[in-house]
């Protein structure tokens, strides 16, 4: 398989209290709702760099179209990582989360690798590590 991950789909339990979260309160642009003239369709996808996309699908919606049953979020499967430039980057990203609905589950702190760190969920749960490495410098 040659990797090219281009969209990473998160089930929510509440498509429009989801699109508030990531729209009005992280500041993530979209389009908004789009698909709903078809049943299980309803979606929005948030443009990310390069190409990617973060997608939000109710959780139902995923269920059918995979054939798995609805069930509640796993904790913690996997984070989604966000790298930033700088420690007060991560401290400003941290309260506007929190500002947006999202549960702080490990306060940003040094890290034991040198960098700095902390992560939240979402409203649906899902968990976010917004950090910054010293070894990966990026542009503010």
């Amino acid at each position: 398989m040659q990797p090219h991950i281009s969209i990473i789909t998160l089930a929510v339990n509440d498509l429009q209290a989801s699109l508030a979260f990531y729209r009005d309160g992280m500041g993530l642009a979209t389009e908004g709702i789009m698909g709903t003239e078809f049943e299980h369709g309803a979606v929005v996808f948030f443009e990310l760099q390069g190409g990617l996309k973060l997608a939000i699908w109710p959780r139902a919606s995923l269920a059918h179209d995979t054939g798995l049953p609805v069930s509640g979020p796993v904790s913690p499967a996997f984070a989604i990582g966000h790298n930033v430039a700088s420690t007060a980057a991560v401290d400003a990203l941290m309260a506007q989360a929190e500002t947006s609905g999202a549960t702080i589950v490990k306060p940003a702190q040094d890290t034991f690798w040198g960098g700095y760190g902390g992560y939240f969920q979402d409203p649906d749960g899902h968990l976010w590590e917004i950090v910054y490495n010293p070894d990966w410098p990026l542009a503010d």
